[in-house]
């Protein structure tokens, strides 16, 4: 059932196009993978034959699937743990200084995958800034998949998943609901959920925002991409807001607008000359 070195290559082009996710020339085993479980869903004997429906249908259902299907949905409940003590230590308590006149935050969490990430900041948010209850808390939660934005709204976690990061005494905003956890209610309405490819436009549902998390996102990208991104989220960021990315990533050498602010392992910039 393997793809030709031309299908492959169409793939590979298809989904750069409209992801901007880079593909390298030996992932077709990684590609032929991810394809395979689509085909009972489409009907269809064999990779080959999705692809040329793929051809055909370009923008149709199947190319929002194999989309969903090539992009990369690791997370975890306090991932790398780092950035989000710098959240809780350094960053929101400047913030919150600073923002007594409006008593409004606003966090974006641009690649939230299956919403571990924005969960984690809104149970954190609760636990350790009680007086933020009274203010108005934005978290926005968005991804390119569809499928990951419906978990994200869902949420719902297996106990897996429930085990992967989660500190113990964060368990109490979680209730059982037969064999996965579910988030409490009033965590789940602190986040806003909706799909946003992130080379593509975007709303004006994203505002100036405090602070964005864009972790593990540029990897996937080439230079340009990733220069076109970290200008377009400088012209979103506060100017005394901060930017998380992955422990692999950084500005250097792609835009000389952030400089680092010195927490370790955090991987936290700030717009420079604030």
């Amino acid at each position: 059932m393997a793809l030709s070195i031309d299908e492959f290559n169409f793939v590979r082009s298809f989904v750069r196009e409209r992801s901007a996710v880079v593909l390298d020339s030996d992932k077709q085993y990684l590609v032929e993978a991810r394809l395979t479980p689509l085909l009972r869903g489409e009907g269809l004997p064999t990779l080959s034959h999705l692809v040329s429906k793929l051809r055909i249908e370009r923008f149709g259902p199947l190319a929002l699937r194999v989309v969903d299907a090539m992009t990369t949905n690791e997370t975890s409940f306090f991932r790398d743990i780092h950035p989000f003590e710098a959240l809780r230590t350094t960053i929101l308590p400047e913030l919150i200084a600073t923002r007594q006149a409006t008593r409004r935050l606003t966090i974006w969490t641009a690649a939230c995958s299956s919403g571990q990430e924005p969960y984690t900041i809104a149970m954190m948010i609760r636990k350790s800034f009680p007086a933020l209850a009274s203010w108005s808390v934005r978290i926005l939660a968005t991804d390119i998949s569809s499928q990951m934005v419906a978990r994200t709204q869902l949420g719902r976690y297996s106990q897996l998943e429930v085990n992967r990061g989660l500190p113990a005494q964060y368990l109490p905003y979680f209730r059982r609901n037969g064999l996965e956890f579910e988030i409490d209610p009033a965590i789940r309405n602190m986040v806003e959920t909706f799909q946003l490819n992130l080379v593509e436009s975007w709303p004006v549902a994203i505002p100036r925002v405090d602070v964005i998390f864009l972790r593990n996102v540029m990897i996937y990208f080439d230079v340009p991409t990733k220069k076109d991104l970290l200008g377009r989220m400088r012209q979103r960021l506060a100017p005394d807001g901060a930017l998380f990315l992955g422990g692999a990533e950084s500005p250097l050498n792609l835009d000389d607008g952030y400089e680092r602010v010195p927490i370790a392992q955090a991987g936290c910039y700030r717009l420079r000359g604030r």
